[in-house]
């Protein structure tokens, strides 16, 4: 088992039926729900957990990163979710979102998912192709970075990957600096040579969301994996691909709110974790 940073912010009085495990995706770590995300939903009664994936955050493996794939990130996952007090909804992002997609067909006790600006079912070719050409500034810039490490990619790059116009540059560049290193074997997994689309074996509850001005993702690509989901997508305008920093991100997490009450408002509450 790895030694995981898990994030958790837990309610005084736990009012919802069940917690939630978010997935960051790559280049980053559970930092990111930490900021707005994670109080957002504690303070509704959630419990809200956010991991490190291995070699990311805190989490251990850091040395070793280059050596981790895709399946040691869902073992992370499904690991984290047995600390969970009951079988969490997992909200995945980007790279995570896959990570979720592969978890929910590989655990047998998890809630659902929630998939944010992800990575699709068949992977990344279509979406890297395309990015070449939506903007090569950034595809160059990403390339380097995964070659070369995070310094290579600046923050004119960075900004125009991970926001839409709308986000202050100065917030922003509060983030440049948490950027990290991600895995170029997990890259080469969900690069979508061999197309593999990890279905549940099961019918979960899937919520599916696109960024409409994500550079990363664009609606194509969120639209085909919610078909692989047999859902509808949707969309949040004038946003960018970090739903959950960018300027507007209460609206998504509103949402997601809304979707869990009437995905779950059958089942009990929880027991609240120690």
């Amino acid at each position: 088992m790895s030694n995981l940073e898990i994030i958790s912010h837990l309610p005084t009085e736990p009012s919802k039926p069940v917690p939630l495990l978010f997935v960051h995706g790559a280049f980053c770590g559970a930092w990111i729900w930490n900021e707005k995300f994670l109080p957002w939903f504690a303070a509704r009664g959630y419990e809200a957990h956010a991991v490190s994936l291995r070699g990311h955050g805190k989490s251990e493996g850091r040395d070793r990163l280059h050596a981790f794939g895709i399946a040691d990130y869902v073992d992370d996952v499904l690991q984290a979710a047995e600390s969970c007090s009951s079988p969490p909804v997992l909200i995945g992002h980007s790279m995570g979102g896959n990570v979720v997609q592969r978890a929910l067909a590989a655990g047998p006790d998890l809630a659902g998912g929630v998939l944010m600006a992800s990575a699709p079912p068949h992977g990344l070719m279509a979406s890297t192709m395309g990015l070449a050409w939506r903007d090569p500034y950034v595809f160059n810039k990403m390339s380097q970075m995964l070659m070369f490490g995070t310094e290579a990619m600046g923050f004119e790059a960075l900004y125009r990957a991970m926001f839409s116009d709308s986000m202050p540059r100065a917030e922003a560049a509060r983030y440049e600096g948490r950027v990290q290193e991600e895995s170029r074997r997990v890259f080469l997994d969900i690069g979508g040579w061999v197309p593999f689309p990890p279905l549940p074996k099961r019918k979960l509850p899937v919520l599916v969301l696109g960024a409409e001005k994500d550079l990363l993702f664009p609606p194509d690509q969120v639209h085909a994996t919610a078909w692989a989901f047999g859902t509808d997508a949707t969309f949040f305008p004038d946003m960018g691909h970090s739903m959950m920093l960018q300027p507007g991100w209460e609206g998504v997490a509103s949402h997601i709110d809304g979707w869990l009450a009437r995905s779950f408002a059958a089942r009990p509450v929880h027991e609240a974790a120690d």
